[in-house]
């Protein structure tokens, strides 16, 4: 029986009684020759809040007329987006893990209402990435992801710079180390223009997973958001989506344990962000496979790192491009033996047919061979201990040193964190907590660049060690453990800690543990008390009555293991 390319939009479209529906499309254009045609969603988080999602529309334009020329009829829509950066460092963070679910159910309610027949999601910042995707899985029609685009990297006195060095900058104009024209220098030369932030931060780190993971088309992670080869890649885009459309290829076809591996695989190898351990296992949720942190570990572990990317290393996503973008990394995986090459991708071919003419270039040193690498394993740990049952994860990717020893300074909360590294109040050998900003205690989970960096500019990045039920922005550095399991709002050690206590990192053995008994922490377990929720209304209140824990990718509902969500 040959697939039937309407599968979907035939039930809204079709027969007399749908006279109605036909109606509305013919306000908006359509012809009696459109109604046989299948319906493309091409969904974008286009918007004016992020430099990262500012040329979505155009993107889509051309994905749109790719669509429309081979056969389909496409039918754009918008989702939100958060901007991480512009959130970073006040009340404003707590959404932002909330809008990957918010982005992921207003994409589901759009296609599941108008019953389009395929999809094209478009995503430029952070979490509208793995958002997008999660999407994807959940709904298992014919998709095709496409990454906006990094941003180029800005200049200044010779030297390329990211956002990361502005937020570094603000700690060292603090600590008297930089004057406020030489601050304003940074901030004016940083974003240069369009596109996401420019190191292995979070956008680029789920770009790469989306190529790794076989959902995007081979190369079209790299593309700068401003780099005119944007226009074809766009094109190309449409005209997959028709493609897996007539050959009936979907998510569930692509999205196996094995995808998830080659995904984890290139979060090791780029020293990606921490952020991935939260929204890999998110995705894996939408398609039934379990992917837990010791799955992650040890696949970090076995896996090297060869790509010297920021924040840990020296380049950022253009120089990766210009060397010919996320294939060549895939490639050095691959020869390596550490890549599931017969992984079925939205080009219709496996990752090894979409490998087999890449060339890692010689004479460059963004991308080392697996057999000689930056590091031997990943750039990512996941510890346990009497301090993270559930596990915890730090980037030590351009980490120098891995273990630390001291004493506790107790935080509730980002900024009374803050405010003492403002006054200078934390010093070498201190294991700064801060706590109740998990998924549920925050709640939405707070990232902590701002503190992190404003210690990098205090030029104690290498010399503290930083603790939370938080998580960090891809663009943190140091030894700073987030996503600390249980997290403190239901209970967790982290909660139960006070300053002095001597607190163990050793990003080595993965470990991170606190030097009291058994039976102290229990007696200290039995005077504490839940703390009052800080939102009482509005979404911030219904995500946290929803949300799980962070070590299964603080999901908000059951996934495919409790059955189809949306039949096809």
């Amino acid at each position: 029986m040959t697939h039937d390319l309407r599968h979907k939009s035939r039930k809204v479209m079709d027969g007399v009684s749908r006279a109605p529906h036909r109606a509305f499309y013919r306000a908006m254009g359509l012809k009696d020759e459109d109604f046989s045609k299948p319906l493309v969603g091409v969904a974008t988080t286009w918007n004016e809040v992020t430099p990262c999602n500012i040329t979505l529309r155009d993107q889509a334009a051309h994905v749109k007329e790719a669509v429309d020329a081979a056969g389909g009829i496409s039918r754009e829509f918008n989702t939100i987006s958060v901007s991480d950066g512009i959130a970073m460092g006040h009340e404003g963070m707590k959404a932002s893990l909330i809008s990957r679910e918010v982005i992921a159910d207003s994409i589901e309610l759009v296609m599941h209402a108008h019953q389009y027949d395929a999809l094209v999601g478009i995503a430029g910042c952070d979490k509208s990435l793995p958002g997008i995707m999660m999407a994807m899985a959940r709904l298992n029609v014919p998709s095709v992801f496409l990454y906006g685009g990094t941003i180029m990297p800005g200049r200044l006195n010779g030297k390329d710079l990211t956002i990361v060095d502005v937020y570094e900058a603000v700690g060292a104009f603090t600590a008297g180390k930089l004057s406020e024209k030489e601050l304003y220098d940074i901030e004016c030369a940083a974003c240069p223009g369009a596109g996401s932030c420019g190191g292995q931060f979070t956008a680029n780190t789920m770009a790469c997973v989306a190529e790794a993971i076989g959902l995007a088309l081979p190369g079209s992670s790299g593309y700068p958001a401003l780099d005119p080869g944007r226009v074809e890649i766009n094109r190309q885009c449409g005209e997959a989506v028709m493609r897996l459309l007539a050959e009936n290829i979907r998510p569930s076809d692509i999205l196996t344990r094995k995808a998830f591996e080659n995904a984890v695989r290139v979060v090791a190898a780029t020293g990606g962000s921490t952020n991935a351990c939260l929204h890999l296992p998110a995705m894996a949720n939408e398609v039934g496979v379990e992917l837990t942190l010791a799955d992650i570990d040890r696949i970090f572990n076995e896996t090297p790192t060869v790509a010297d990317l920021k924040p840990g290393g020296k380049y950022v996503m253009n120089d990766l491009f210009r060397i010919g973008g996320v294939p060549v990394i895939l490639k050095a995986l691959l020869e390596a033996g550490l890549l599931h090459g017969d992984c079925l991708t939205v080009s219709g071919k496996t990752q090894a047919e979409n490998l087999a003419n890449v060339v890692i270039p010689a004479a460059q040193d963004v991308v080392y061979p697996a057999n000689c690498p930056i590091s031997p394993t990943g750039g990512l740990k996941i510890l346990y201990g009497n301090l993270a049952p559930e596990g915890s994860v730090v980037k030590v990717a351009g980490l120098s040193r891995r273990v630390h020893r001291g004493p506790a300074k107790v935080f509730n909360g980002e900024e009374a964190a803050f405010a003492a590294i403002e006054r200078q109040e934390i010093v070498a050998g201190d294991t700064v907590v801060i706590r109740y900003e998990g998924p549920k205690g925050g709640p939405g989970m707070r990232e902590m660049l701002s503190v992190t960096a404003a210690l990098y500019g205090q030029d104690l990045g290498q010399d503290v060690a930083l603790i939370t039920d938080g998580r960090f922005s891809g663009g943190t550095r140091g030894l700073c453990v987030g996503h600390v399991g249980p997290e403190a709002f239901v209970g967790g050690p982290i909660g139960l800690l006070k300053d002095g206590d001597m607190i163990v990192v050793d990003a080595e053995q993965g470990i991170l543990s606190v030097e009291l008994s058994d039976e102290e922490l229990v007696s200290r377990k039995a005077q504490w008390k839940a703390p009052k929720l800080a939102y009482e209304r509005g979404i911030l209140w219904k995500y946290a009555q929803e949300v799980g824990s962070a070590a299964h990718g603080a999901v908000t509902h059951p996934g495919a293991k409790a059955g189809e969500l949306v039949k096809a």
